[in-house]
Formats: C-alpha cells, sequence, structure tokens
C-alpha cells in the first residue's frame, strides 16, 4: 500500500495537529493555578479511569461477594491498596477542584454572555461527578455504604411525579438488593463515565470556541501553551499522583462492617460533600428541605441567565453576584463543618 494513498484516506497533518494541540494562546491569569482549577479534574479524570479498570478486575458486583471483593483487593492483590486510596482520595479532590473552580468562575463573572451554556455544562459536571461518587461509594457494600444509599434512594422517591419511576429505575426492587448493587455497579463503570465524558468534551469545545474568559483586574495579554502551560499540567499532574500515592498511604479507605439489612447503624452519614443537604433534612420538613435544595440547584444552573434580570447596571450585577456567592459559600462551609463534628 503506497504512502500517497494512505495520505489521501487519511490526510494526517503532524503540523496542523501540533498547531491545534500545543498552539493555543492562553490568557496571562491562568499563570496562576488558583485561576486554571478547571485542568486539575481534567487530570483526575482519566485518572479514576485508569484505577478504575483496574479495580474492576477484581471487583465482583454481588452481594455475597462484593465486600469480600473489596477486601481482597486491599489485602491481598499486591499494591492493591494503592489503586484502591488513589481511587478513593481522586474521587475527593475531584469534586474538591470542581467546587474551586466554579467559585472562580462565578467570582470572575465568567458564566456572563456568551459563556452562559458553558457554565451549564459546568454545573452538569459537578452534579454528575457527586452521582458517580456515590454511586461508587455504595459499592463497597459495608455497613455505612448500604444504608447510605437505602436513605439516598428513599429521598428520590419523594421527587414530584417521577419520583416513583425513578426509586424503581434505580432500585430495581423494594429495597437495596442485589439488583441495587447491579445497576449502581453498570452506572458507575459504563453509563456515567461515558456522559461524563461527552460534556467534557462539549465542555472543551465550547471553551475553545468563545477562548478562555479573561476577568477584569489581571493582567492582560497571552503565553502559548507549548511549553510554559503544559509544563505546568506536566507538574501538576505528578503532584497530584505523588499526593494521591501519600493519602493512600497515610489515610487509606476503610473496610468497615459487612452490610447487614437486618441491623440499622445508629448514626448514618453520607460522604463529606453531601453534609449541607443531608443536615438540612434532618432539620425541616422532608419535602421543605427537597424543596429548598432543588430551589438552590435550579438557582445555580440558570444564574448566567437570572444575573441580567437584577439590574440593568453592570456594576451592580456584580456586587450582587458577589454577596450572594460569599452567603452561600459559608451557608456551605457552615453546614459541612456543623455535620462533620455533629455526633447526633
Amino acid at each position: 500500500m503506497s504512502t500517497t494513498w494512505t495520505k489521501t484516506r487519511i490526510p494526517i497533518d503532524g503540523g496542523k495537529i501540533k498547531e491545534a494541540m500545543f498552539g493555543e494562546k492562553i490568557p496571562l491569569h491562568m499563570k496562576n493555578w488558583v485561576l486554571a482549577m478547571g485542568t486539575t479534574p481534567f487530570i483526575l479524570f482519566p485518572l479514576q479511569i485508569i484505577t478504575g479498570i483496574l479495580l474492576a478486575l477484581y471487583f465482583v458486583p454481588s452481594v455475597e461477594m462484593a465486600y469480600e471483593s473489596v477486601r481482597h483487593i486491599s489485602q491481598d492483590i499486591r499494591y492493591g491498596f494503592w489503586i484502591r486510596g488513589i481511587h478513593h482520595w481522586g474521587a475527593n479532590l475531584m469534586v474538591i477542584s470542581l467546587f474551586l473552580h466554579m467559585m472562580r468562575v462565578f467570582f470572575t463573572h465568567s458564566y456572563r454572555k456568551p459563556r452562559e451554556i458553558n457554565w451549564v455544562f459546568g454545573f452538569l459536571l459537578l452534579s454528575l461527578t457527586l452521582t458517580i461518587s456515590f454511586t461508587g461509594y455504595s459499592l463497597t457494600y459495608n455497613q455505612v455504604s448500604y444504608w447510605a444509599a437505602t436513605v439516598g434512594t428513599n429521598l428520590v422517591k419523594e421527587i414530584p411525579l417521577i419520583g416513583g419511576f425513578v426509586l424503581s429505575l434505580l432500585r430495581g426492587s423494594e429495597g437495596v438488593t442485589a439488583h441495587t448493587l447491579t445497576r449502581f455497579y453498570t452506572l458507575h463503570v459504563w453509563i456515567l463515565p461515558v456522559v461524563i465524558s461527552l460534556i467534557i468534551g462539549a465542555h472543551i469545545f465550547l471553551v475553545r470556541s468563545h477562548g478562555v474568559s479573561e476577568p477584569d483586574g489581571f493582567e492582560k495579554g497571552h503565553y502559548d501553551f507549548y511549553p510554559g502551560h503544559f509544563y505546568k499540567i506536566i507538574v501538576v499532574t505528578l503532584f497530584l499522583i505523588s499526593l494521591l500515592s501519600l493519602l493512600s498511604v497515610v489515610l487509606p479507605p476503610g473496610l468497615g462492617e459487612q452490610a447487614d439489612p437486618a441491623n440499622t447503624p445508629l448514626h448514618i452519614k453520607p460522604e463529606w460533600y453531601f453534609f449541607p443537604v443531608f443536615l438540612i433534612l434532618r432539620f425541616v420538613p422532608l419535602q421543605l428541605g427537597l424543596a429548598i435544595t432543588g430551589l438552590a440547584i435550579v438557582l445555580m444552573i440558570f444564574w448566567p441567565f437570572i444575573e441580567p434580570m437584577l439590574s440593568k447596571k453592570k456594576k451592580s450585577r456584580t456586587v450582587i453576584a458577589n454577596i450572594i456567592g460569599c452567603i452561600a459559600i459559608v451557608i456551605l462551609i457552615t453546614l459541612t463543618i456543623f455535620e462533620a463534628f455533629s455526633i447526633i
């Protein structure tokens, strides 16, 4: 087969590929990694995929073997504790980095026209990351994860109109059973990673289409993606792998007690990123708590379209948005800390 024939049908131009990958101009403010936090979950997600595949080689998604397979990975498989630890802490860091990235976007008002849709995609990514973390947490099938899954799915049925259908779809039965574990495994391993990958692709496409936003108050100008920003990504990747490895050794994820559907623990708590919602639902009537949570979610999703209605003056809208953002952060942090130290 001639080279000409191949190039005609697969016209790969190395120069154009390099230009597309490494020729992008980056705003100067992104030299500060705090302002470029969106790259961190982009680095962590492939690590989650790789470690997840390695864990799936030994994990058995059945009520009889799920807990034992996790124990086997953690205690018997060479480097199994390390892989599981990276996967566990990687999920936590993904949630943290996404929160920080959305805070940066919110307070620099980078969600404004014409980037409203990209804000929506970002919020969907955060929501899907929380969902995939919840399903993965439930797969360990210990007492805490089993009952957290029970409580979490019970809340779903309170959703107006579609709650019963969604609950049946998630559980596959009346309670959390083998059907539920299989469905959570399917969501965690197949469906959610594919959906997240597609939304990341759409998110990046829109970023490249509109260009990276340049917030007010920062030095204007650009620098080349390669080598400056590319080398920074390599350094941050190595730092994240080192940090995850350290956490895996110093604070390895525990096993807990094997799930016992007949024995309800006295205190059931979800993972820390659900603490604010969990605390609200403990102290207010269920329907009211869900309404508050749902309203907050709707406001955040459509905030880029709501903000222009607050005032015709851009400066006034900026002040209002900053005040609302600060109040929201204080509430979230306060509720998280309160629940973290609560013994109830």
